[in-house]
């Protein structure tokens, strides 16, 4: 059965390519919705700049990875910038990393 909660789990393994941290500890999953059963599963997200270039890359690795959870046929993935990212959505553990990385 898709969760909310195995979607969550699935993209911590989607790392931002420049950043190197997962887009969950990153804060830039703003929202899943699990429709049909699971069949449908849409993302909203954010990127942690607007003029980001790497959306598609993030996207496709979105995509891949929970089309490969049994039952899933379409993944939608929204792209939003309301509210702005910013370093506070990050986990505890993402501010870490961050903090001695930059």
């Amino acid at each position: 059965m898709v969760t909310e909660e195995l979607v969550r789990n699935m993209l911590t393994e989607v790392l931002d390519p420049e950043i190197q941290i997962d887009i969950v500890n990153l804060g830039m999953v703003y929202n899943i919705d699990i429709e049909d059963g699971g069949k449908r599963i849409k993302v909203t997200m954010t990127l942690t700049t607007m003029g980001c270039p790497l959306f598609d890359e993030i996207k496709d690795e979105i995509v891949e990875r929970l089309t490969s959870l049994e039952g899933v046929e379409e993944v939608d993935v929204s792209l939003t910038f309301d509210p702005p990212w910013d370093k506070e959505m990050m986990s505890d553990e993402a501010k870490l990393v961050f903090k001695y990385l930059f």
